[in-house]
């Protein structure tokens, strides 16, 4: 571990702020992780909190104090090319990476950093979206946790229309003819989601309070922030799915939780994973968007009892 990193509040947030700190993984990129370290009496473990794409750690702070106060130290990841983590080509707003399979060498980082920090055990798995699929793949590669809970795992990606074969074909052409790394149209462009979306038509949260402290953030450290998917990201995304849908389910508790208003990643690919992973527990928010986390209190509650009951299971 190197020295420590910088961590961002708005004015006025009295939250206990996490300790950031800077790891470098193998290929030398430079990561940034946060940590939220619970005062809660009798300390029952750690959560291992992997986020979407486009998200940066101080986004998770509410989440990490609901965990605290529910005993969970909880550590956090800005992946590879987005949050204060390393950019990855010359031009910072595309969300681009080289192989999904790189998104690994920041978890091993992750991990090490959580043993080294002495994180209390057992350790679990906490994955939203992006961080789903890197979870899972990370499952599949023997990630030292107990049990995993996930909120819209990118399993699939809702492509609405266009059919899979020809979205992948797209990129991939794109990538050969140079374009791998630039902004995929309909992806978001060089914009922030946050700050160029309204908020009736969002695909994030249904509370005004939650957009606006999501709006607020991004625009206050536009830094943090990306834009679209580059070409490359939106290829080896599509793949990675694929690969996943492939393999068997790993040998651990699991529950997941799908909004009935979901429209960024595909239900159908949670149903069919939870249909073949015994055991698994399917939490069906009824009103939720995408990040059931960010949703209004009754809503985020429901997804919070969920996880804790799994986590306190083992």
């Amino acid at each position: 571990m190197e020295d420590a990193a910088p961590f961002h509040q708005l004015p006025g947030d009295e939250s206990r702020p996490a300790n950031a700190l800077w790891v470098t993984a193998e290929d030398g990129i430079r990561l940034r992780l946060a940590l939220w370290r619970s005062e809660a009496e009798p300390l029952r473990g750690s959560v291992l909190l992997f986020p979407g794409r486009t998200e940066y750690v101080e986004k998770y702070a509410r989440v990490a104090e609901r965990l605290n106060r529910a005993g969970y130290d909880v550590l956090a990841i800005d992946w590879r090319g987005q949050g204060m983590s390393d950019r990855l080509q010359v031009d910072p707003r595309p969300g681009h990476v080289r192989e999904f399979s790189d998104y690994q060498l920041d978890v091993v980082e992750m991990v090490m950093a959580a043993t080294d920090l002495g994180l209390p055990q057992p350790w679990h798995l906490l994955g939203h979206s992006m961080g789903g699929c890197i979870g899972l793949a990370a499952l599949h590669g023997d990630l030292p946790v107990a049990s995993a809970v996930f909120s819209a795992p990118m399993w699939g990606i809702n492509l609405r229309q266009m059919p899979h074969g020809i979205a992948l074909g797209v990129a991939y052409l794109a990538g050969r003819l140079g374009h791998g790394g630039r902004s995929a149209p309909g992806s978001g462009a060089q914009g922030t989601y946050l700050v160029d979306e309204a908020f009736g038509p969002n695909l994030l949260t249904n509370d005004v309070d939650e957009w606006c402290r999501m709006l607020r953030e991004a625009a206050a450290w536009p830094k943090l922030t990306i834009g679209g998917a580059s070409y490359n990201w939106i290829s080896r995304a599509l793949n990675e799915c694929s690969r996943l849908a492939r393999m068997e389910s790993p040998d651990l508790p699991m529950t997941v939780s799908l909004g009935t208003r979901e429209q960024i990643i595909s239900g159908a690919a949670i149903r069919d994973r939870v249909a073949r992973w015994p055991g698994a527990r399917l939490l069906e928010v009824d009103g939720a968007r995408h990040e059931v986390m960010m949703e209004g209190e009754d809503l985020r509650e429901q997804f919070f009892h969920a996880a804790l009951t799994q986590f306190a299971e083992v």
